[in-house]
């Protein structure tokens, strides 16, 4: 047994003796000493870590960075997601709102199903980035599809404010045709009301149409009547000068210089200032002489004036001057005319002098704008007429330029004149210029309209 184990062990002895000696005989060949490559080895060593720890000051490649940048891409990856996602979520809830009026039942269900889509999305995106299990894959390919569902959805939005304005437009337009229709309608009504009043005299009502039974309101009633014909017979004549190529702004300065108007339209105003100016003038004395009459004649004239009243009231102003052309409503009519209409203004106009000779010579011109006027001389003189048949005096006042606006005696055209005021004087509205003339019936005050600056 002895025998066999030694036998086991030395060939291997052996083949471990001569393969030693094999690479001690080719490192003597070599040249190379056990020492020294020994030796040689550990400097080859330890130029290796030198080489090692100045490579890993200056790196050539950085993983840091390299991740850094991976994980920047996923982020925004992510985000274009989250964004897409409430973009296409935004585009579905304003598509649920437009189909409620009116009523879409397809249009609901279609914006209902993406809502809850999107929700969804929105609930797998908040979990995947808490457990930060973010998609890395196809990076690119997300940006770009995220990119376009977003601004697909934004177009989307887009289109449904779009359509839901075009149809609060032409609700609107539906609206505004209504009401010019109604508005049609309500002056055409009026129209005939006023025509049904004018034919029956019917302007103030007066118990047995008897005088004891006149007061104050009968007179401030017939005054507003007035001042409607008035500014009808004024827009005719603004119309007028405005197709013979007058300079309105001019004329209007020319009429009230000084005055600074609020609005172009308004320029209207210093017309209206003007014929009443000379409609009213002389309006305290009988007939608009300008003498006044006696006492005694006086007191006899409120029933003469108010039978006056009572006969033309339900009258057309062509009537009564055909019955009576040499009255004194006639004469009043005339002479307000041709001092109203001077003959150059009448030319310019009209082109010739026709209306002012027929006038002059007393008769009746057949034409819109002279029985526009003749509309309004009614109106002042049975003005005129109801005034004089008062026991107490009516007395007419303007309120002169630069005053201080008073609500008792005064009633403002411009209500933008109070925007700037702030209650103090130095700020409260100053009277640019008396529009329609106020009147006086004892204690009883009729207000003045004023244009305030």
């Amino acid at each position: 047994m002895d025998s066999v184990k030694r036998s086991a062990v030395t060939p291997s002895k052996s083949r471990l003796a001569r393969t030693f000696a094999k690479v001690l005989h080719i490192r003597a060949v070599a040249g190379i000493s056990s020492d020294d490559g020994i030796h040689e080895k550990t400097k080859s060593c330890e130029k290796l870590k030198k080489n090692q720890k100045k490579d890993a000051s200056v790196p050539l490649y950085n993983d840091d960075d390299e991740e850094r940048q991976k994980r920047r891409v996923v982020k925004e990856a992510f985000l274009a997601k989250l964004f897409a996602s409430l973009s296409s979520f935004k585009a579905a809830y304003a598509q649920l709102q437009f189909s409620q009026f009116p009523y879409d039942v397809e249009g609901i269900q279609s914006a209902d199903q993406i809502i809850v889509l999107e929700l969804k999305n929105l609930s797998e995106l908040k979990q995947s980035y808490l457990k930060k299990q973010l998609d890395e894959s196809s990076l690119e390919t997300t940006l770009l599809l995220s990119e376009i569902q977003e601004q697909k959805s934004v177009l989307k939005t887009y289109e449904i404010t779009s359509k839901k304005l075009d149809s609060q437009l032409k609700l609107k337009d539906s609206e505004i045709i209504f009401l010019k229709e109604k508005f049609v309608e309500a002056n055409g009504d009026n129209k005939s009301i006023e025509k049904r009043i004018n034919s029956s005299g019917q302007f103030i009502k007066l118990e047995n149409n008897e005088l004891s039974s006149l007061r104050p309101s009968h007179f401030i009633a017939y005054t507003r009547q007035t001042i409607k014909s008035v500014r009808a017979f004024v827009r005719l004549l603004a119309s007028e000068m405005e197709s013979a190529n007058w300079d309105l702004d001019a004329a209007a300065c020319s009429i009230e210089p000084g005055v600074s108007f609020w609005k172009k339209n308004h320029i209207c105003f210093a017309f209206e200032s003007f014929v009443c100016r000379e409609m009213f003038d002389c309006f305290s004395f009988h007939d608009f002489s300008t003498h006044p009459e006696s006492s005694s004649e006086q007191k006899k004239r409120p029933n003469i004036n108010f039978d006056i009243f009572r006969e033309m009231k339900s009258m057309r102003p062509a009537d009564y001057l055909a019955w009576k052309p040499k009255s004194t409503f006639a004469s009043f009519a005339r002479a307000k005319y041709l001092k109203l209409m001077h003959a150059k203004m009448e030319a310019s106009l009209f082109g010739d002098l026709k209306m002012r000779n027929l006038v002059s010579s007393g008769e009746i011109p057949e034409t819109p704008f002279f029985s526009a006027f003749t509309e309004m001389a009614k109106r002042v003189w049975l003005l005129h007429c109801l005034a004089l048949s008062f026991d107490h005096e009516v007395s007419i006042y303007q309120v002169k330029k630069e005053s201080r606006f008073s609500e008792v005696l005064m009633e403002s055209v411009n209500e933008e004149a109070f925007f700037l005021s702030d209650g103090t004087p130095e700020t409260d509205p100053r009277v640019g210029f008396t529009v329609f003339p106020g009147f006086k019936i004892g204690k009883t005050v009729v207000q003045c309209h004023v244009y305030l600056c």
